[in-house]
C-alpha cells in the first residue's frame, strides 16, 4: 500500500473511521437532544418568541434562552424568520431573537470545556433505560434529552484522540501554519464546514479538540470560530426562500451580524488573541475553556455593538432587499389586548376577525406551497408548509384564548354567537392547515421512494388544490362581509369538488385494472389523497355554514331588500 510519509504518522494511520463516527454521533447528539427539549416544552418555546418580543433587548433574551434549550441557532433564527414570513413577527422583533441565539449557541462550546465527555457513557447508559422503560410520554422525552447529551460528548470523545494525531501530520502543520499567517482562509473554512454540517457548536467543538492537542496555535483556531457563525446563517437563507420580503430581509440580517461580527474580530484577531491569553493565565483555563470563553465573550460584544445599530441593520436589509415589506395583514398580538375585551367587547372581536382572516391567509400559502411540493418534490415547499402550519397553530391557540377572555365578560347575545362563531371559524381553518401536513406526508411516502403519479392524476389533483384556494378565498371574504351570492358559489364548488374527486377516484381504478399504475405507493396513497382534498372542501363549506347559521339566509335576504 502507498502511503504518504509524513512525520511520524501518515494519512493512511488516522483512523478516518472515528473521525467521521464521532462527528455523526455529536451531530445526531445536538439533534436527539434539541428535538427532546423541544418534545418536553411543547409550544411553548414559540410562543415565548412570539410573546415575548417586542422588545429588541427582550428578544435577545428569549433568543439565547431557546437556543440554549434547543441546542441551536440556526433553528432558532430559522423560527423567527418563519414567523417574520408568516406576518407574525416584525423583522424589529426577529432582530432581537437573532442576536440572542448567536450567544445561546456558545453553552456547547463552554459545556465541552468542562470536559463532560468523560462521563458521556454514564450519561448515555442512563438516557437509554429513561428511554426504553418509561411508561409515559414526557418521561421518554427527558431520557431523550439525557441520550442525546450523551452521545454528543461520547462522539466527541471519539473525535478527539484521532484528531488530535492530526497535528503530527506535516501535512497539516504546513496548512495550521498557512492559517496563522493568512487568517481570512480560517473564517472560510470555518464557513464551509459550518454550513454544509449545519451546526457551529460541531466546527467549534472541532477546534477545540485540535487546539487542546496542540495541533494549531491560538491565532489559527479564532479565525474558525469566526467562520463558524457566518455558516450557520445558512439555515435561517433557506427558511426565507420564497417568503416574504419582510422573511428575506430578517435573513439579510442575520447574515449581515454575523459577517461583519467575523470581520470585526477578524480585524482585532492579534490584540483579541493576546487578550484570551491573558485572561488564560489569570483564570488559568484548560486549552478548550480557552476557545469556549473566546467563542462566548466574542457572541457577546458583538451583541453589545450591534443593539444600538439594529436600526441601521434594517435599513442596510431594506437597501439589499428592496420593495414594499407590507404585502399582507400584519398581525400585532399586542392587540390581542385582554383590557380591550373587557372595555370594549364588540372592538376585541372586530381584532378577533382581523386576527381570524390573517390565520386563513396562512392557510392558502400552506395549501399553495403543498401544490408545489407536489408538482415539484422541492423540500423547500414541504419546509415552507411546517413553518406555516407552526405560524398556524400559534394564531389558533393565542385567538382561541383571547376569544375565551372576551366570552367571560357578560356578552350580549348577539356578541356571543359571533364569538362562537369566530371561534368555529378558526378551528376549521386550523384543521385545514393539518389536513395539508397529511397531504405531504403521502408525497413523502412517494417521493422518498422514486415513485412519482401519472398525467392524469396530477391534472385531477391540482384542479381540486386551485378549487379550494378560490373557496377559501370565498369564504373568509363571507366571513367579514356577508353577501349571499357567496353562499351559492361556495357551494356550486364544493359540488363540483366532490365531483372531480369521484371522478378521479374512478379513474385511478381504472388505471389501476389496466395496469397503467406502475409506482405501488402512489397508487397506495392516490385515493388517501383526493379524500384529504375532499375534507379540506368541507372544512371550508363548514365555514359557510357556520356563518349562516349565525346570521340567516332569510335576514340576508331582508337586508338586501331594504337597501
Amino acid at each position: 500500500m502507498n502511503m504518504i510519509a509524513t512525520g511520524s504518522l501518515s494519512l493512511s494511520s488516522i483512523q478516518w473511521d472515528l473521525i467521521i463516527g464521532g462527528l455523526a454521533l455529536f451531530l445526531f447528539g445536538i439533534q436527539y437532544m434539541g428535538d427532546g427539549l423541544k418534545s418536553v416544552a411543547g409550544d411553548k418555546l414559540r410562543d415565548y418568541i412570539d410573546k415575548y418580543t417586542n422588545k429588541p433587548w427582550k428578544g435577545i433574551i428569549v433568543g439565547t434562552i431557546i437556543t440554549v434549550f434547543i441546542q441551536s441557532s440556526s433553528a432558532t433564527s430559522a423560527i423567527a424568520i418563519g414567523f417574520v414570513r408568516a406576518g407574525l413577527m416584525k423583522v424589529e422583533q426577529s432582530v432581537g431573537v437573532i442576536i440572542g441565539a448567536n450567544i445561546g449557541t456558545t453553552i456547547t462550546a463552554f459545556l465541552i470545556g468542562l470536559k463532560v465527555e468523560d462521563l458521556a457513557l454514564y450519561f448515555v447508559f442512563i438516557g437509554v433505560l429513561v428511554t426504553l422503560f418509561s411508561k409515559r410520554k414526557k418521561q421518554a422525552y427527558y431520557g431523550q434529552i439525557v441520550l442525546g447529551f450523551g452521545l454528543l460528548f461520547f462522539g466527541l470523545k471519539l473525535m478527539g484522540d484521532e484528531l488530535s494525531n492530526l497535528g503530527q501530520l506535516d501535512l497539516f502543520e504546513n496548512l495550521a501554519t498557512t492559517m496563522a499567517h493568512q487568517p481570512i482562509l480560517g473564517v472560510v473554512v470555518g464557513t464551509i464546514i459550518t454550513a454544509i454540517v449545519q451546526s457551529s457548536s460541531a466546527t467549534v467543538g472541532i477546534i477545540q479538540k485540535i487546539y487542546d492537542a496542540g495541533a494549531i496555535s491560538l491565532y489559527a483556531a479564532l479565525p474558525f470560530v469566526f467562520g463558524s457563525s457566518i455558516g450557520t446563517t445558512i439555515t435561517g437563507v433557506f427558511a426565507s426562500i420564497g417568503g416574504s420580503i419582510a422573511a428575506k430581509r430578517a435573513a439579510a440580517i442575520n447574515v449581515l451580524f454575523n459577517f461583519f461580527g467575523a470581520i470585526l474580530f477578524l480585524i482585532l484577531l492579534t490584540p483579541y488573541a493576546n487578550f484570551i491569553e491573558n485572561l488564560t493565565i489569570q483564570m488559568h483555563l484548560s486549552p478548550m475553556m480557552q476557545i469556549a470563553f473566546a467563542h462566548i465573550i466574542r457572541a457577546i460584544v458583538i451583541s453589545i455593538l450591534a443593539y444600538p445599530l439594529i436600526g441601521v441593520l434594517i435599513n442596510i436589509s431594506k437597501k439589499i432587499i428592496p420593495g414594499d415589506a407590507n404585502e399582507r395583514i400584519e398581525i400585532n398580538f399586542n392587540t390581542l389586548d385582554p383590557k380591550l375585551a373587557t372595555q370594549l367587547p364588540a372592538g376585541a372581536l372586530g381584532v378577533s376577525k382581523q386576527a381570524t382572516i390573517k390565520m386563513a391567509e396562512l392557510a392558502i400559502d400552506s395549501i399553495n406551497d403543498s401544490k408545489k411540493f407536489f408538482q415539484t418534490k422541492s423540500g423547500k415547499y414541504r419546509d415552507s408548509c411546517h413553518q406555516l402550519e407552526d405560524a398556524i397553530n400559534s394564531l389558533d391557540s393565542k385567538i382561541t384564548e383571547y376569544l375565551t377572555n372576551i366570552s367571560h365578560e357578560g356578552l350580549g347575545v348577539s356578541d356571543l354567537d359571533d364569538m362562537i362563531m369566530n371561534l368555529q371559524v378558526v378551528k376549521n381553518i386550523e384543521r385545514i392547515g393539518d389536513i395539508v401536513m397529511n397531504l405531504n406526508e403521502f408525497y413523502d411516502q412517494v417521493y422518498d421512494e422514486k415513485e412519482g403519479f401519472t398525467e392524469s392524476a396530477m391534472s385531477d389533483v391540482n384542479e381540486m388544490y386551485d378549487i379550494i384556494v378560490e373557496m377559501v378565498d370565498y369564504a373568509m371574504g363571507f366571513f367579514m362581509e356577508q353577501d349571499e351570492t357567496i353562499i351559492d358559489i361556495v357551494q356550486e364548488k364544493e359540488n363540483y369538488l366532490d365531483l372531480i374527486e369521484e371522478k378521479a377516484r374512478k379513474k385511478h381504478f381504472k388505471r389501476m385494472s389496466n395496469n397503467e399504475c406502475k409506482n405501488a405507493i402512489a397508487s397506495s396513497v392516490y385515493v388517501d389523497i383526493l379524500s384529504n382534498l375532499e375534507r379540506m372542501g368541507d372544512h371550508t363549506n363548514n365555514i359557510i355554514k357556520i356563518l349562516t347559521e349565525a346570521t340567516p339566509v332569510h335576514s340576508l335576504r331582508e337586508e338586501t331588500v331594504e337597501a
